[in-house]
């Protein structure tokens, strides 16, 4: 385990010397690498006295954090349970976003084990892999799989369940007989039950399993119920008794078309960090023995050479050795102008560099980049919560059951009343199914993912939800500088002609002799002429001058 606060190697024998004084426990403590080794036995120290040890000697063990990706959530009642679980355990503090399947969990090493968290995560019926496995393309893939899974699906239950509406139509609409024998009926509603709506149960029971309950617990009761009695009411012939297939069907196929939406959101959510990871190469040129090698960029490390010919990105931060050049560093800093770059100058991963060649040394690679620090504020503040939603999951939380329990009173009292099964159980089966706590979990963080990213594709960072929420309330707001407000790249706003020119024939000449120029004035002007389908004319002995300008024929 981590520990600060050493400054000396009478620090870690001191703290050695604690620890080895608990019952059946062995330490070894490294100045050097600021941190302990402690094998504790079970049955005679708890994992807290060791920390509370360590805190008693003078120092402490600082908090770590790990990201989870969640799979098998359904509804915001899993999110709630997963983290109630999590946050049961010693020393961790747990926050499960439903909209992004993730979990961040804050953990105090020694008193839990990312192991003991991935544990607990699957004892409630969940599984989960550490977010660093899993790349960006891997998650993408894996949210586009399920989007196309749940289309296909919901194709097919809408065409089995149509002709059921159908059937419902005309009986209510006075036809003396059913267009549908009720065995075929039976026949249509059976797949989208048991097979379409399998996921329900499965879901359902994994919930109960882990002592909970979900959205699927809904809607499998729900379902159940108006599917059980008229399969009944079939097989035994009871022709005086109403059939509800319909009911169960299209409640099924309706939640599918919202599990297609939220699917279809999730997707979309990650697309802002996505747009961030792309603006870093895949690979970089790296001298190796006096030979230029390109190399994957994770395989950079501090102090190698780099070199980033014209038109590239840089691939990890450094400073420059040698050449010139300038950069855009718009996506850090909104400056239109690219930064001028020589021999000592500090270059930022994904940044992009124009006209000359840069030999740089790596100072910040991996995790330790500004854009991985970017990327990371990002994420963050995507997976906290705002005060209203911290409410709207705590109401998620106990809603199933007490939903399930409005439900139950609502069948006893019609059943009391009427002393009709048929109505009793469609309004019991109408309480389950319309009281789906999704919308309470799903809006809010859907909703902070896409303002942080939103944010971030225009280069505005969001530090959290908390901030993101309060941003509502700010009456005055003030700048550095007007820059600040730019689109990040320059633009024509006039032309104004020397007498005897017209506005058209100064830009066709402008925007020709810019057309070879990488200035990002140049760009301006050229996009000025397309926008107002100003012809070019070719040209050719083109020179450009650095300082001075650019001349052709």
């Amino acid at each position: 385990m981590p520990i600060e606060g050493m400054t000396c190697v009478a620090c870690a024998a001191r703290i050695e010397k604690s620890l080895n004084k608990l019952p059946g426990v062995v330490a070894n403590v490294n100045f050097a690498a600021e941190s302990a080794r402690v094998t504790v036995q079970a049955d005679a120290t708890s994992p807290a006295s060791v920390v509370e040890a360590i805190r008693k000697t003078g120092y402490s063990v600082p908090e770590q954090v790990v990201e989870f990706a969640i799979y098998g959530m359904t509804c915001a009642a899993c999110a709630a349970r997963i983290e109630k679980v999590l946050n049961q355990l010693a020393g961790v503090e747990a926050a499960v976003n439903f909209a992004s399947e993730t979990a961040r969990v804050r953990y105090m090493p020694g008193l839990a084990t990312v192991g003991q968290l991935n544990a607990a995560i699957r004892k409630a019926g969940y599984e989960a892999s550490e977010r660093a496995e899993a790349s960006a393309e891997e998650e993408k893939a894996r949210r586009s799989a399920t989007y196309r899974a749940e289309l296909r699906l919901l194709w097919v239950s809408i065409a089995l369940s149509l002709p059921l509406v159908l059937q419902m139509f005309a009986t209510s609409g006075g036809a003396g007989h059913e267009l549908l024998p009720r065995w075929i009926q039976l026949a249509l509603a059976t797949p989208v039950q048991f097979w379409i709506g399998h996921r329900f149960y499965e879901g359902g029971w994994k919930a109960l399993r882990g002592g909970g309950a979900n959205m699927d617990v809904l809607i499998a009761l729900g379902t159940t119920m108006a599917y059980g009695l008229s399969a009944v009411v079939t097989l035994f012939g009871l022709n005086d008794q109403h059939v509800y297939f319909e009911a169960s069907a299209v409640i099924i196929t309706l939640v599918l078309m919202g599990k297609l939406l939220e699917a279809r959101a999730k997707l979309k959510t990650s697309a802002a960090i996505e747009a961030l990871i792309r603006l870093q190469p895949k690979t970089a040129r790296v001298e190796r023995d006096g030979v230029l090698v390109e190399v994957p960029v994770e395989g950079l490390r501090i102090g190698d050479i780099f070199v980033v010919r014209p038109g590239e990105s840089i691939p990890v931060d450094g400073l420059v050795s040698s050449g010139e050049s300038g950069v855009d560093e718009s996506m850090l800093t909104g400056e239109s102008l690219p930064a001028d770059k020589h021999a000592g100058a500090k270059v930022y991963a994904g940044t992009l560099n124009h006209q000359g060649l840069l030999r740089c040394i790596a100072e910040g690679v991996g995790a330790t980049t500004m854009l991985a620090g970017i990327i990371r504020l990002v994420r963050e503040a995507q997976g906290t919560k705002a005060p209203i939603q911290r409410l709207a999951d705590r109401v998620a939380g106990v809603f199933v059951p007490v939903v399930v329990a409005i439900s139950a009173l609502t069948f006893a009292f019609w059943w009391a009343t009427s002393g009709d099964l048929a109505p009793a159980l469609v309004n019991a089966v109408a309480v389950l199914v319309i009281a789906c706590p999704c919308a309470l979990g799903l809006a809010t963080p859907t909703a902070i993912m896409v303002g942080t990213g939103r944010g971030a594709q225009v280069g505005v960072l969001v530090k959290n939800a908390v901030a993101l929420e309060q941003a509502e309330k700010i009456r005055i707001l003030v700048l550095d500088k007007t820059g600040t407000l730019t689109e990040g790249k320059p633009m024509v706003t006039d032309v104004i002609p020397a007498d005897g020119f017209s506005e058209r024939e100064l830009v066709m000449v402008a925007a020709s002799l810019e057309s070879g120029s990488a200035h990002p004035l140049a760009h301006a002007i050229v996009a000025h002429a397309k926008e107002n389908a100003v012809q070019l004319t070719s040209i050719r002995d083109f020179r450009s001058v650095t300082g001075r300008g650019i001349e052709a024929v």
